[in-house]
């Protein structure tokens, strides 16, 4: 081997990995640094199920990056294994050669990504060619593979990934993002025709594209990382290891199906929790974060849940991903304590999360649209008569009682309002935020288009003034929280908060008194919500709608102080 390759396996400073920018947020590669932490929890699996064995002193294992970018991961494992297999084959050039050509293996996912990974593995975008440190390979694609796949349309969508042929169906000179791993109905066959023979892969690990355009309103990104998780899973690997979005946790988007056989499989042997995307991936926004989860093959029991947030102690905990009671993965450790002292406080037992319906403020809260007038309604610019005062994108409108049809009951009793969806953080997940939009009351007489949902409907002001006491306890935003994926804020995130007895204005002081949480606990949740409490707790009064609420600021946060957010219109 000449002096320029052995120099190159030894050392790549500096590494051009950490500086090559992101394709875009549906393609994001994965820094050294992270894929060697990923790698480091395998070697860790790999070492408790074989008796303390090193994965990277083995020559038997072979590996697969089924939508190889940079060609990172295959780069960091070959580099363990030329150190690992040193004994073994000591011939440099030997190793290498078996390494490359026996147990790594990988599907580009454009041209331009098979041709980086092969620089970074090979040394050489061709896998054959004078400057490759592999010297058997007798074809330039070498073990990364990638031919254009093309969709396969149906009624103007693709059948395997849901792209819009009116998007991507655009000619020979453009990528098709028709990722060959999720368009096939059959797996393994397509893997054999890829690879050859009866090809078994022991462990297969990646950062996966997360989601492709679609032609739907405002062109929403339709997940499919899902896919490629489903696929893999289809290979029956001994180890499976993936990056991706964590917004699966709670579904929506076409991804219940894949949250529910997620937390069903309790092959899921760890899950690490990244509560803002720019901690792995620097200048990149990924709302609800990301994680990455390692899976093997018969063998279940208990996950280790680990959550990470910039300098905050990492907390872990062996746990089911599925709690019972629940219908999503409740993310934070620490915040599944609080859950269930809040539910053994209001059922009596500690089995369940489950509150029953008759103690669910979520029966409460109305449904997004409830009274049938969309976003863009404005109504006239006056009251005439008995016409109902609607609270609307930007003010207040009028209209005539006939023309609304839907929950009439409500019309000339107390209500309290709050917007459909909390004020937004950008592309980023910072903590302390607010959880939802700053409530106010609505008067007898009034009601809401769809920017705004409505909590109720009562007989007394008192009573709408308790509900929004209560709404600006950090307490009841926190339980919000643990069943909220996004800024979304429909009647369902509200499935933890219990009822309360609306007598009274609420305080946190009160509901951890009621609940238990003693320290830290009770000081736990205040580092995740902020508390936007209208006028001091003089809450608001009646039919002013306001947008400046402010947060507490009294709270100990691990994560520093935070101005308050605006609320959205």
């Amino acid at each position: 081997m000449n002096e320029q390759v052995g120099f190159t396996l030894r050392g790549r400073n500096p590494d051009v990995l950490t500086c090559i920018a992101n394709l875009s947020n549906d393609e994001v590669f994965t820094p050294p640094e992270f894929a060697n932490r990923m790698l480091d929890t395998l070697a860790e699996a790999w070492a408790t199920s074989n008796g303390g064995a090193n994965i990277w002193a083995d020559s038997t294992v072979t590996f697969l990056d089924p939508f190889t970018k940079s060609g990172v991961f295959l780069r960091e494992i070959t580099t363990r294994l030329i150190t690992g297999l040193a004994a073994e084959i000591p011939d440099l050039q030997t190793r290498v050669d078996h390494i490359l050509m026996r147990q790594i293996f990988g599907v580009g996912i454009t041209k331009l990504t098979s041709l980086l990974a092969r620089r970074s593995l090979y040394c050489s975008k061709h896998a054959n060619g004078e400057h490759s440190v592999a010297k058997g390979f007798a074809t330039e694609s070498g073990n990364i593979w990638f031919e254009r796949t093309e969709h396969t349309w149906m009624a103007g969508k693709c059948k395997f990934c849901g792209a819009s042929k009116e998007t991507l169906d655009r000619g020979e000179g453009f990528e098709t993002h028709a990722y060959a791993f999720i368009h096939t109905n059959d797996i393994k066959s397509r893997i054999a025709e890829i690879f050859g023979g009866d090809m078994q892969f022991d462990v297969i690990i990646g950062n996966p594209p997360y989601q492709l355009e679609t032609d739907g309103h405002g062109k929403q990104a339709r997940p499919i990382y899902h896919q490629f998780v489903q696929q893999a899973k289809e290979l029956e690997p001994r180890y499976l290891s993936m990056i991706i979005p964590a917004r699966w946790f709670a579904g929506g988007m076409g991804l219940d199906e894949f949250r529910e056989s997620m937390l069903s499989d309790d092959r899921l042997r760890s899950i690490d929790d990244y509560l803002s995307a720019s901690d792995v991936f620097p200048g990149v926004g990924l709302k609800g974060g990301v994680c990455y989860f390692l899976w093997k093959r018969g063998n279940s029991g208990q996950c280790r849940v680990t959550t990470h947030f910039k300098d905050w102690p990492v907390s872990t905990a062996e746990r089911p991903l599925l709690e019972e009671g629940a219908d999503i993965f409740i993310r934070f450790n620490e915040g599944l304590s609080i859950l269930k002292k809040v539910v053994a406080v209001e059922t009596g037992q500690s089995v369940s999360v489950s509150l029953p319906a008759s103690k669910r403020f979520d029966q409460l809260v109305s449904s997004i649209g409830a009274f049938g007038l969309d976003s863009t309604f404005k109504g006239k610019p006056n009251q005439s008569g008995d016409a109902l005062k609607v609270y609307r994108n930007g003010g207040v409108g009028y209209i005539a009682r006939a023309e609304v049809t839907k929950e009439r009951h409500s019309f000339d009793k107390w209500k309290v309002f709050i917007g459909r969806a909390a004020p937004g953080t950008g592309n980023r997940d910072t903590y302390p935020h607010r959880i939802i939009s700053t409530p106010f009351i609505g008067e007898p007489g009034s009601i809401s288009s769809w920017t705004y949902m409505y909590i109720g409907p009562f007989d007394e002001r008192s009573e709408a003034e308790s509900v929004l006491s209560y709404l600006t306890c950090r307490l009841t935003r926190f339980l919000i929280l643990l069943h909220k994926p996004s800024q979304d804020t429909t009647r369902k995130v509200y499935t933890f908060v219990p009822a309360q007895s609306w007598t009274q204005r609420w305080t946190d002081a009160e509901l951890y008194q009621k609940y238990g949480l003693t320290e830290p606990v009770a000081e736990w949740a205040p580092t995740l919500s902020m508390s936007a409490c209208p006028r001091a707790a003089g809450l608001i009064p009646s039919g002013e709608v306001t947008h400046d609420g402010v947060g507490d600021g009294e709270f100990l946060s691990r994560a520093g102080s935070a101005a308050a957010v605006p609320a959205s219109g």
